[in-house]
């Protein structure tokens, strides 16, 4: 069974994400920050990472350029899951190594789309 981590620091957010990855078949955990999904990362690296930019503790992206240095960590698909929308921010997130890029509000045709792209169902 294929892993996901969901990082946001929204416990809706969380949970909403949570039932539409379950219903795709993931083992899913969650982390409310980037500091927790690190500390996740390093015990064990999910297949794939739902990532919310702005965060508390560790942003979103800070926890991007983290993840990509680690050992084994350009392995796991990391689809940023944001309200940033713009260009730059977009290329931003690219260029740190994320896979994907899904703009919030959100909802299972949309995940269920970006995963199918990048090979993940």
């Amino acid at each position: 069974m294929k892993t996901a981590l969901v990082v946001d620091d929204s416990a809706f957010i969380r949970k909403i994400a949570r039932q539409i990855l379950d219903g795709m078949g993931f083992e899913v955990t969650e982390a409310q920050d980037g500091e927790d999904a690190l500390t996740q990362c390093q015990a064990e690296l999910p297949d794939l990472i739902l990532l919310d930019w702005h965060m508390p503790v560790m942003s979103g992206l800070e926890f991007l350029h983290k993840l990509r240095k680690m050992p084994g960590g350009s392995d796991p698909q990391v689809v940023f899951c944001t309200t940033e929308n713009t260009r730059d921010k977009i290329i931003t997130a690219l260029e740190a190594g994320a896979t994907e890029y899904i703009m919030k509000p959100f909802d299972q045709e949309i995940i269920r789309t970006k995963l199918e792209q990048i090979g993940m169902v």
